[in-house]
């Protein structure tokens, strides 16, 4: 059983800093695809950044130049570095791993960004 846990969410001020966790535990193979998603209140989820098992990287026009997608592979481990943070930040991130059709997913953590 494959589970993956977010962490490292929390409150942070509008030009601040966060970054953010993923580890995928109960895995024994290395991941096609990740990725982090977001959900604001009364939005639809949407794409934050991706990174392929080759190393491509793609992020959502809101956030490039931004937030930074990184992983460890050797740990199954994803992380979201967040730079200048905005209030329109705020929201439930989510992350995404994929291994061919089967997509895993954590169970969220809120970040909140204060003006």
């Amino acid at each position: 059983q494959v589970q993956l846990v977010e962490s490292g969410g929390g409150s942070g001020q509008t030009g601040g800093s966060l970054r953010l966790s993923c580890a995928a535990s109960g895995a024994r193979f290395a991941f096609h695809e990740m990725a982090w998603y977001r959900q604001a209140p009364g939005k639809q989820r949407d794409l934050v950044a991706t990174i392929t098992s080759g190393g491509s990287k793609d992020y959502g026009d809101s956030v490039k130049g931004r937030f930074t997608i990184s992983t460890e592979d050797a740990k199954n481990s994803m992380y979201l570095q967040m730079n200048s943070l905005k209030p329109e930040d705020t929201a439930v991130y989510y992350c995404k791993m994929r291994f061919g059709v089967v997509a895993y997913w954590g169970q969220g953590i809120q970040v909140t960004v204060s003006s």
